[in-house]
């Protein structure tokens, strides 16, 4: 059938108002490749798509844990999506061990044995499933189907996996126990209300670590008896206190965790659980510890900080109490810290601007560092990445908001600017590796700037904060002065800014299309909430309360009018500049209607948009096929709505 090509989005935006209204009365052109549904979208240019593949390719090596052997278990994709491997030795092949379309996730070790357990769900729907396998195969289902699981904890002889799961259409999580091996033994051991997981299991096997969350700043710990199914809360508070992680100590008398309690960030803390007393293993400090680890034998700890989106490793003796010799690393983002079941290495996985994820091992008794894994970035120059500068610039108010700005090297005048705004809310953006900004950076000649407005973590709980409940726009009015702020820079075009962003980005993005079109060259919105009371009411049931708790809760008549005022479906008539609109159809989080109702209101102001529908994704785009897909539909908006050749290989 013969298709034609819609006009592009320049030549709609130039028409008469009369003549755009008459043309969205006609359905936008719709098209279909594989599971990929195109509307209003015109057709790839082929040279484009053959350019972008350059930095389609780029590969990582994500840890996953250490077997019995002390080879390591990684993630990394050579085919269509992400799968296991085993790395034997340092530099060893990558040899895959699971192969299946979908991506899997949350590879976990059984002590004393072989075998593994991993996880898996369907068309990005996260209603994951865990199974448990060897290096030879013969999986076999550790969860039952048409339930939603959370990733298995093991007893340190092998024997116990103990793991959290949420019935469909509920929100309240049990915590089941299992003999591994032996399906008939598995039962319910605690029926939680609202989000419970486990988080470690004591040495001696009779008590599990659980965690129950609240909210990003009201995290609490709890101790199951297995015996009796009695959960005894851990340093109980009048006030919220947020715990991150934790670990019971080799005598099993106390845990280590993290606590915000008395401070602003997440600091190591040991509690000894007969009476509750706190040994603080870190100060106080607005950079949060972000992950830890105790080895197996209780005699080294180690942790890492985010120091403004920068990890930095330490490890110490946990029992002299001092430090040891710490490894040096390139300045980059920590992906994961664990020492090998004997204690003897530790394992550490890193991003950094120029690559793309690679894992290393330390060694604990000479302090030596070696790099495990080498990851392709494709046919490019790793040299040639732009590494970040952070800056900060003034808000409305007078807070200073922290962004990484990544510039292209040797180019003069004025560049386009792309504001990627990141998730959550209760994220942060860092300087790992991005291959699409790099690929922005270098065929469009863009400035990519990702902002970390208030209510993004890292910056202590008060930033934490600042965007909840009502205060919801305050964080809006950030990307409003960083369009500011960019209007003072001379390299910066002011007249060339596009709103990029996912998820809670994703509302972010259309927000500020509704409060700054007229500085706004267009704006891509990926499975954003469009509308707060749809979004609450027809998310998945078992994260419902937990997103009331952050955004506020539309049954409250006073936040439902906050809502009816800031939500973007209601500031359509606002929203003038180009919009493009990418969605999963499985998304559990955000669910599609959000992302339809938002085309549907804008087309019905009489202006263009540009939807893509994946119909095998959930909340992002994890094959391959379709992050490809993506990738081109975003870069040929960009080339139009900021006047670039959409055929050219590069704008530089």
């Amino acid at each position: 059938m013969r298709i034609v090509r819609p006009l592009a989005l320049a030549t709609l935006l130039s028409v008469s108002v009369a003549s755009t209204v008459l043309a969205q009365a006609v359905p936008p052109e719709r098209r279909e490749a594989g599971t990929l549904a195109y509307s209003g979208i015109p057709e790839i240019p082929d040279a484009l798509r053959t350019d972008l593949q350059r930095y389609r390719n780029a590969r990582s090596a994500g840890f996953q844990d250490w077997m019995e052997d002390g080879s390591m278990l990684i993630s990394t994709r050579f085919g269509e999506t992400a799968q296991l491997h085993r790395v034997a030795a340092p530099g060893a092949d990558r040899t895959q061990i699971t192969f299946f379309a979908e991506p899997i996730s949350n590879a976990t070790t059984i002590p004393g044995s072989d075998r593994f357990a991993y996880q898996r769900d369907v068309g990005g729907a996260e209603n994951f499933q865990t199974f448990v396998a060897g290096v030879g195969g013969g999986d076999i289902a550790l969860t039952e189907p048409s339930t939603r699981n959370g990733a298995p904890v093991f007893s340190s002889d092998g024997r116990l996996a103990v793991w959290t799961r949420v019935e469909r259409g509920q929100s309240d999580y049990d915590i089941l126990t299992m003999t591994v091996g032996d399906p008939s033994t598995r039962r319910v051991a605690f029926e939680g209300t609202g989000q419970y997981s486990p988080v470690d299991i004591s040495p001696d096997g009779t008590r599990v670590l659980l965690s129950q969350y609240i909210s990003i700043l009201d995290v609490r710990l709890w101790v199951l008896d297995l015996a009796t199914g009695t959960a005894t809360r851990v340093r109980k508070s009048d006030t919220p206190v947020a715990y991150s992680g934790g670990e019971f100590t080799r005598d099993g008398r106390s845990i280590i965790t993290t606590s915000d309690e008395g401070g602003e960030g997440l600091r190591l803390i040991e509690i000894a659980l007969a009476d509750n007393a706190v040994t603080p293993l870190t100060e106080a400090s607005n950079w949060d510890v972000d992950n830890f680890d105790l080895s197996d034998d209780g005699r080294v700890l180690a942790w890492s900080t985010n120091e403004d989106g920068y990890s930095k490793v330490h490890v110490r003796d946990f029992i002299t109490r001092r430090a040891l010799p710490q490894p040096e690393l390139p300045a980059g983002v920590l992906t994961a810290l664990a020492f090998s079941s004997d204690g003897s290495k530790l394992a550490i996985g890193l991003t950094t601007p120029s690559s793309s994820g690679d894992v290393w091992s330390w060694d604990v008794a000479g302090g030596g560092l070696t790099r495990w894994t080498r990851s392709e970035v494709g046919p490019l120059d790793p040299a040639t990445f732009v590494t970040p500068e952070l800056v900060r610039y003034p808000s409305f108010d007078g807070l200073q908001i922290p962004a990484f700005v990544y510039r292209p090297t040797g180019i003069r005048g004025p560049r386009p600017v792309i504001i990627d705004i990141h998730g959550g809310p209760e994220g942060q953006s860092r300087p790992g590796f991005n291959p699409n900004y790099q690929q922005w950076i270098a065929d469009l000649g863009a400035v990519v700037i990702s902002p970390n407005v208030r209510g993004s973590t890292g910056y202590g709980k008060t930033w934490l904060a600042a965007d909840n409940g009502p205060l919801r726009q305050a964080s809006v009015q950030d990307i409003g002065a960083l369009l500011d702020w960019i209007a003072t820079q001379p390299d910066l075009d002011g007249e060339r800014v596009v709103v990029h962003g996912g998820s809670y980005g994703g509302f972010m993005v259309l927000a500020s299309l509704a409060a700054y079109s007229d500085r706004l060259a267009g704006a891509v919105n990926h499975f954003g909430i469009a509308n707060f009371v749809s979004f609450l009411e027809n998310t998945e049931a078992y994260r419902r309360d937990l997103r009331r708790a952050e955004y506020g809760d539309e049954r409250d008549p006073a936040m439902r009018a906050v809502f009816d005022r800031i939500s973007p479906i209601h500031l359509t008539d606002r929203m003038t500049a180009p919009l493009l609109v990418l969605q999963g159809a499985n998304d559990p989080r955000v669910p599609q209607s959000e992302s339809e109702q938002i085309v549907d209101a804008v087309r019905a102001e009489g202006r263009p948009v540009w939807y893509l529908l994946a119909a095998n994704e959930g909340h992002g785009f994890r094959k391959k096929f379709n992050s490809d897909g993506a990738a081109e539909v975003v870069n040929l908006f960009f080339r139009q709505v900021m006047d670039i050749d959409p055929t050219a290989a590069s704008a530089q």
